[in-house]
Parts: structure tokens; sequence; C-alpha cells
């Protein structure tokens, strides 16, 4: 009976890990190109197992002796990652075949990625942490390099691995001092502990994991990697990798910090604070000279997780709800913007193939006013400016901030954002005012206008009917703190019975 509860809990992931098996073995024993099929395949399992998520119980429950936990929380955000997923394979579509780097294993990998990424949220010990973060990782690695005959892929590609392999041995050190100086690895079993920051040995476990969590979310100090990733990486796989697994590492992060170390938050908020402050301030000033989108989109990514940490460090006391929903809120619109975006830069396609610099986007709104219309939504969205989603994201975790007493913080985040906001106006200048080129975009494809069109109206839709997203984001997070802010609130062996 426990295994069949236990099969259940993970049927989301056993639909993506045995369709991607299936497919492959597919895509290796067909004599024809079956890249297409394929890809639209994996984009309908995906659906498929958001769906099933989303059916799922709404009780909290665990899963394979309290290694998987399942409630509101995780259920919403392994959703949003698999419909992030999807539509970063909608935005691959036709770009693979142009450029000729068309391959079933594309989805695949893609595939197995999302399974590690649902495996993380779900993580309820420190070593199903690991797997979870490891399989994602791993195919990460590869398809960022998909383009074996790119320098700048291949480049990408080993760039992330070898620094992913670092921030992967510094997170397994972290994982090692946990257990070596508690003598368990469960989420709750640790909380119950009580460690309130008095234990060097701890201590060093929560920042080395820390350190290995804030690699994975292009936090600053530990963002080294994506600027390079991002520019050399296929733009599709930009995409994906600006989305989907920056939601799946602020939920793990969110969930490994505050259940572990509950009572220790002036030990890990100072952490928190630091590197939101310096996500920001990296973000806003390193994008401000950038000629390539892809890099400047880099740069964007990480001032954006700096934000979304104003609402991580604002989860204390009376106002932890306030700050969970903040985050979840953020990363959210934050998803939804980047998609569109690019989908916009991936529009960005002239006669003699796609281009990628700022400059060649100069009087869009002449040639291709649909396209220059989405990419201002989102430049005016990223910059929040109201009435757009992207005002609202930042108002949510500011105000977060400014009711936790963190008023330096806040601020801080404001100034940065105004500065933000000259390179996202700029890219609207370069469309609007200044006076087309010779060799005007090709027309958006259908696929992309979709996408783009779609995302910029939910934009401007949170503004005038914001109540379903913010309803089921608050369920989220009561499920989120019922579970990890109250220590011995429910353990495993309790769902057994």
């Amino acid at each position: 009976m426990m295994l069949q509860l236990d099969i259940i809990a993970i049927l989301p992931e056993l639909i993506l890990f045995f369709g991607a098996m299936g497919l492959l073995m597919v895509g290796v024993f067909s004599s024809s190109n079956l890249c297409r099929p394929i890809s639209l395949s994996s984009i309908i399992l995906l659906l498929v197992a958001a769906i099933v998520v989303l059916f799922q119980s709404e009780e909290a429950q665990f899963a394979f002796n309290g290694a998987l936990l399942m409630n509101d929380f995780t259920a919403l955000m392994k959703a949003l990652t698999f419909l992030a997923v999807a539509a970063s394979l909608v935005l691959a579509h036709d770009f693979m075949h142009l450029e000729k780097i068309e391959r079933f294993e594309y989805p695949v990998l893609v595939l197995l990625a999302s399974c590690g990424m649902s495996i993380m949220i779900s993580a309820n010990d420190l070593i199903a942490v690991y797997m979870g973060l490891e399989l994602q990782s791993l195919a990460l690695y590869v398809v960022a390099s998909i383009n074996r005959d790119s320098v700048r892929s291949t480049e990408a590609g080993l760039k992330y691995f070898v620094l992913g392999a670092l921030s992967s041995g510094m997170l397994l050190y972290g994982v090692s001092l946990i257990y070596g100086f508690s003598g368990t690895v469960n989420f709750q079993e640790l909380a119950s502990l009580g460690f309130t920051g008095n234990d060097i040995g701890l201590v060093f476990g929560m920042v080395f994991l820390m350190a290995g969590l804030a690699f994975k979310i292009s936090a600053v100090p530990f963002h080294m990697w994506t600027p390079d990733v991002y520019e050399g990486a296929p733009t599709p796989v930009t995409a994906f990798l600006a989305v989907a697994p920056k939601l799946a590492a602020m939920a793990l992060f969110m969930r490994a910090v505050i259940t572990i170390f509950p009572q220790a938050q002036d030990a890990w908020q100072q952490i928190i604070i630091f590197m939101s402050l310096a996500s920001m301030v990296l973000g806003s000033l390193a994008a401000i000279g950038q000629q390539s989108i892809k890099r400047l989109m880099a740069y964007s990514s990480i001032g954006h997780i700096g934000f979304a940490l104003v609402g991580f460090a604002a989860i204390a006391g009376d106002n932890s709800a306030e700050g969970v929903s903040g985050v979840i809120i953020y990363v959210i619109i934050y998803s939804v913007m980047t998609i569109g975006t690019f989908a916009c830069i991936l529009s960005m396609r002239r006669s003699q193939g796609m281009v990628e610099q700022i400059d060649d986007l100069s009087g869009l709104s002449q040639t291709r006013p649909f396209m220059a219309f989405c990419l201002a939504v989102f430049m005016f969205s990223m910059a929040g400016i109201p009435p757009l989603a992207g005002f609202f994201g930042k108002f949510y975790v500011f105000r977060a901030a400014i009711n936790a007493e963190l008023y330096t913080l806040a601020v801080l985040g404001v100034l940065t954002s105004v500065i933000g906001a000259y390179y996202y106006l700029r890219i609207v200048k370069i469309m609007y005012l200044d006076a087309p080129d010779d060799e005007v975009n090709l027309p958006m494809p259908r696929n992309l206008g979709f996408l783009a069109g779609a995302s910029a109206f939910l934009m401007i839709l949170f503004f005038i009917y914001p109540k379903p997203l913010v309803s089921v984001v608050d369920n989220a997070a009561d499920a989120f703190l019922e579970v990890d802010v109250q220590p011995g609130y429910v353990h495993y062996q309790d769902t057994t019975k």
C-alpha cells in the first residue's frame, strides 16, 4: 500500500522519465528523421505531467520514507517549471531546423532535466536534493553545447560544466558537514535539532550548501558562468536556462534553507541580503554597456534574481507568508517576461541568418510593429514601470522587505531598479525613435508570435485581474510555511500510520 502511494506521488516524474526513455529508443532505432515528432511528443508529456501535478492530493504528503514532499507549494512550482520547459521547446521548434542543429537528443535531454528539477522541488532530504540537482545539471551541460560545430557553444558548455562541477562539490561538501554534525539528512529532523548558528560545523555546512544553490540561480558572487553561457549557447537553450532551472533552484533554495535552519535566521539572512544587494547592483551596472542582447539578458537575469532574494530575506516571523508570496509572484512574472523576450530575440532573423546586437533592432516599430510592441511591453515590465506586471512583482517583494524592517535593502533595491531602467528603455528608444536599417527582420514565425503575444497579454492582464494568481500563490505560501517554518510540524513517520 505504501509503495502504491509513493508511486502515485512521483507519477509526474515517472511520466517524464519513461517518456524520455521511450522517445530516446524511438530516435535511436528509427531510420528517418523524427526530431519534430519527438519534440512535439516531449511538449505533450510536459503538459500531461503539469496536469497530473495539479490534480494530485492537496494535503501535504511524504513519499519514500520522507525523502520527497508533495504539497500545494511543490505542485505549483512543478507545474510552472513544466510549462516553462514546454514553452522553451516551442521556442526551439523552428530555430534548430533553420540553424541545422536539429537533433532528437535535445528534447530527450530537456525531459530528463525537467525530471531532475521536479525532484529538486520536492526534495525533503539532502540526498534527494543532490540526486535531483545532478540529474538536472548533467543534462544542462550537454544541451548548452548542443551545437557541436560552434566554438562558442562548445566553450559555453565546457565553462558551465567546469564551474557547475565546482558548485556541486561545494554543495556536497556542505551536505557532508551537515550530516556529519547532525547525524541525519531529513529536513524536519534537522530542523528539530534547533540549530541557532552556534555550532561552527553546521555553520560551515550551511554556507557551503547555500553557495552551491546560489550558483544554480546565478546569484552574485556565483554568477560568473552566466554571461558566457547565455551568449554562447543556442538562443532557445539560453531561454531554457534563463527560466526553468531558476524556478526549480529558487524553490529548492527557499525550502532547504528555511526548513533546515528555521531558528538560525540571523545567520542565513545576512548571506541572503548580501547576495541580493550584490546581484541587484551588478545586474544593473554591468548590463549598461552590453551590445549583445543575449549578454544583456544574462545580466538582467542576475539582477532579477537579486530582486527575488529581497523577498527571500523578508521571510521572517509574522511576515513570512508575505515574503514567500512575494518570491513566488516575482519568479512567475520574471519567467513569463523572459519567455516573451526570447520569443522576440529569436525573431531577430534576417536573410543572412540570426542577429543578436541591440542596434539591429533600429526602427523595428516601423518594419515589424507587433514584435516591437511586444518587446516594448517586456522591457517596460522588466524595468518595473506600472501598470505592467513587472511593477507589481517588485512591489510585492519590496513591501515584504519593508514589513520585515529591511528598509536599507528595500531602498537600495528601488535605486538599482531605477538604474536598470536605463538599458531597458534604451532598447525601446532604439526600436521607436531610431531610423530602420536597410535590411529588415523577417516576419515572426507563428509559434514565436503566439508566445510573444500571449506573454505580453499576461503582463497587461495581471494589472486588470490579479486575483486568481495571487490566490493560488497565497495558498502555496501557506502550504510552504505549514511544513517548513514550524520545526516538527509534520514528520514523515506520522504519514505512514
